[in-house]
């Protein structure tokens, strides 16, 4: 069916999209519009509409309230946009909020084969201090590979930012990640979300975790002063399938077994 359009055609298509989502609430991942709102459709039969539409993953036919309405998914707009038309990702990120980015980072993820999740908390778990007053740190998004997991903060910072803040930022991250090594609780409870009550966990041993910014611009500097990646989400697919080639430069903590406390 796509053989039939253009590569402008397309383009046009994408295009038309792209202005309907970036003139709708950021935090809205789904959106629902009328047909003739989208003029790519102008003339389309339904069963015509219907063999397009199914070239893509962002976009469906749904009923509701008698009438068809087309339902665009925002985090799968931009995959098919790179997929198709090699857009610019750090551009199509903008019509989203902070949770959006967040989902744009763990379906990448989800892309490359990793198990995610997101927005894990927990606590320093500190035998000097009382459970009131222990340190709480929260990860935006977590990613397991075999036993490579990476410890994500998602920043939709732009290129004005300072190096000097986005680094101060990157050192936090790998505060963070100590700091749950520190919790062996957390820990496994960490590794459940992930891939489930798994009896042959034990032969991933031992765990690698790699603390990582993914920012929504490149900043230019790759590395911080302590070795932690500094990705655009421009780069990131690609610094995914090139992770096992590169992590020697990289800051991580190895666990290497697995403890549960009393």
């Amino acid at each position: 069916m796509l053989k039939l359009y253009s590569e402008s055609s397309l383009r046009y298509f994408f295009t038309e999209i792209y202005q309907i989502l970036r003139d709708t609430d950021p935090k809205l991942t789904e959106i629902w519009c009328e047909i003739p709102k989208i003029s790519f459709f102008e003339g389309m039969k339904k069963t015509e509409l219907i063999h397009f539409i199914e070239n893509f993953n962002f976009i469906s036919l749904r009923k509701g309230n008698y009438i068809f309405y087309i339902v665009i998914e925002k985090i799968l707009f931009i995959i098919d946009c790179i997929k198709f038309l090699k857009y610019d990702i750090a551009h199509l990120s903008e019509i989203l909020d902070y949770s959006g980015f967040e989902a744009l980072i763990n379906e990448i993820l989800s892309k490359n084969n990793y198990h995610t999740t997101t927005n894990f908390r927990f606590s320093e778990n500190s035998d000097l201090k009382s459970s009131k007053s222990q340190k709480r740190y929260e990860i935006d998004v977590i990613g397991i590979y075999s036993n490579y997991i990476l410890i994500i903060d998602a920043k939709q910072w732009k290129r004005k930012d300072s190096y000097g803040t986005i680094s101060k930022a990157a050192n936090l991250q790998y505060a963070r990640v100590k700091a749950l090594k520190r919790n062996p609780d957390s820990f496994l409870k960490l590794i459940s979300l992930l891939i489930g009550e798994d009896p042959s966990i034990k032969k991933r041993l031992p765990f690698t975790l790699i603390p990582i910014m993914v920012t929504l611009e490149d900043n230019s500097t790759k590395l911080n002063e302590n070795q932690i990646p500094l990705v655009s989400i421009y780069e990131f697919n690609a610094f995914l399938q090139e992770l096992l080639y590169n992590l020697h430069y990289f800051k991580s903590v190895q666990i290497g077994k697995l403890v549960r406390q009393n």
